[in-house]
């Protein structure tokens, strides 16, 4: 298992837009092969910076949806929305651990 954490710089005026393509991606990532988990983060005192983790059974799975075109036309134009390149660091998941989903939270 692969967690893939991506960290961007948003434009001033364009966190709503970004905010809701970047969630029709996860929503999209749901049929994925190979997807197990994604959290998209805001920084406490950096509220136009955005920190994705996605956590996928491997790394070629990632890179196939990354080639699909409906995923590449929302990627251009989040890449518009960005002040800067997004920042992508990969992880090897050592351990897995979540709460038990009959848990009440």
């Amino acid at each position: 298992m692969m967690t893939v954490v991506s960290t961007t710089q948003l434009r001033s005026g364009s966190v709503e837009e970004w905010d809701q393509l970047i969630l029709k991606r996860f929503r999209s990532a749901h049929d994925r092969q190979g997807w197990i988990s994604g959290q998209l983060l805001v920084p406490v005192d950096a509220p136009e910076t955005r920190v994705i983790i996605g956590t996928w059974r491997s790394r070629q799975d990632w890179e196939a949806w990354h080639e699909d075109p409906a995923f590449l036309s929302v990627r251009a134009r989040l890449d518009e929305l960005q002040q800067v390149d997004h920042q992508t660091t990969w992880y090897e998941v050592l351990e897995h651990v979540q709460a038990n989903s009959n848990t009440p939270q």
